[in-house]
């Protein structure tokens, strides 16, 4: 995701660099060829060039799109069903561990937490490890999103979507509900804990 990241960025920056040159062109170059009216080879330049640079940024994006749907002998799976407005986490593979997750109130916030996007629960995860989000709904449509770790995946009541991911870093990872969920849509965060490995194996970090 992250090598995907910096070739598209690379070819929307050659290209606004290149619409930006043409345009400051235009506006300090006089006109001379203002009766010119047939450019064949430029027509064709134009048309090919945008399609070319289109595939390569294509070809890349689908794969990657069909390898983050591989599902390869996951170590962890937990369950997040999504609610008006919170989170429910189900800790399968650790006796069952069910809490829900709520974002915290403004009164409640301590120093240094974000505001809109802690919450009471967080759920903790390990690193090093492949997990499997199993994501589902109990009402509406919703979408587990934490756009630092490259995970979106819709929540849809009646179906069980999944996602297998790998961190690489420990820290608080942050996110949100992406679909519009209702009224209380903004007020449905998502906050991922990632632990070292041997840390998660201990269990006392589950005591809520």
């Amino acid at each position: 995701l992250i090598t995907f990241h910096d070739h598209a960025l690379m070819a929307m920056s050659l290209i606004s660099l290149l619409v930006l040159y043409a345009l400051f062109s235009t506006l300090t170059t006089k006109l001379t060829n203002t009766n010119i009216t047939d450019a064949q080879e430029m027509e064709i330049i134009w048309t090919i060039l945008p399609a070319i640079i289109l595939t390569l940024i294509a070809f890349p994006s689908l794969r990657i799109l069909y390898l983050t749907d591989e599902v390869n002998n996951p170590s962890f799976t937990i369950k997040s069903i999504g609610h008006q407005w919170y989170w429910t986490y189900e800790y399968t593979d650790h006796g069952g561990l069910i809490f829900n997750s709520y974002m915290l109130p403004p009164l409640f916030l301590n120093p240094g937490d974000l505001r809109l996007l802690e919450v009471d629960n967080r759920v903790v995860l390990p690193i090093e490890a492949p997990v499997r989000m199993m994501i589902t709904s109990q009402d509406v449509l919703h979408s587990w999103t934490i756009p630092t770790l490259g995970l979106k995946t819709d929540a849809v009541p009646g179906r069980l979507n999944q996602t297998v991911f790998t961190a690489t870093r420990p820290g608080v990872y942050y996110g949100q509900c992406s679909e519009i969920c209702g009224a209380n849509h903004s007020f449905m965060p998502i906050v991922a804990e990632l632990i070292p490995l041997k840390i998660f194996e201990m269990g006392p970090v589950f005591t809520l």
